[in-house]
């Protein structure tokens, strides 16, 4: 069930939330994110990134594997997803649960158009603050590979990290406790479960 939206509320909410992804092939998928991110970029006032937080989870929780492997296959998509979830890292990270920490992650995207073949971004979480950025001019603590599907689902809260370490799909270079801490230091917004 989802909730209904108050008169104040961004139209994109409401759009999202009743999209069919069922309904939708992973080509049709795109075409509607393909529709958003132009109608942003021509400054029409509906954009991904009016999508709250809470919303954004479920749409990823709702689609399938099939569905996000298609936005990380879409160059123009794929850049607006991580840019999205990285933005929004500071927004949900809790200073609280990071004290006395600070290190830099970074992070490695497979089949990217950056240096060998990877998009690449990098987090510090340092004096109580996170900023995420694709300037890479800290040394890492720890550098963590995986696919962009994977890292959405990761980052919304819809796989389960520890899972996605064991069995190989996230790889970590460097200091591990970092990397499997990461999450921890952010107020993620769970899933709906259906």
């Amino acid at each position: 069930m989802h909730k209904t939206r108050t008169a104040g509320e961004h139209v994109v909410n409401a759009f999202a939330e009743k999209l069919e992804l069922t309904k939708l092939s992973p080509e049709q998928f795109v075409q509607v994110l393909e529709t958003l991110h132009m109608l942003g970029e021509t400054g029409a006032g509906i954009e991904l990134s009016s999508l709250e937080t809470e919303v954004l989870v479920d749409v990823v929780q709702r689609a399938s594997r099939e569905q996000l492997k298609a936005i990380a296959d879409h160059p123009e998509l794929r850049a607006a997803f991580l840019d999205e979830i990285f933005r929004r890292m500071s927004d949900h990270f809790v200073p609280e649960r990071a004290r006395h920490v600070d290190f830099v992650v970074a992070w490695r995207f497979t089949d990217g158009d950056g240096e060998d073949g990877f998009d690449r971004f990098q987090t510090v979480i340092e004096d109580g603050v996170c900023v995420s950025s694709t300037d890479l001019a800290r040394v890492p603590d720890t550098t963590i590979t995986l696919s962009v599907d994977d890292f959405i689902r990761m980052a919304t809260g819809n796989a389960a990290v520890a899972a996605m370490f064991v069995t190989g799909k996230v790889k970590v270079k460097g200091e591990y406790a970092p990397a499997v801490r990461f999450s921890g230091y952010f107020d993620i917004p769970k899933p709906s479960g259906g």
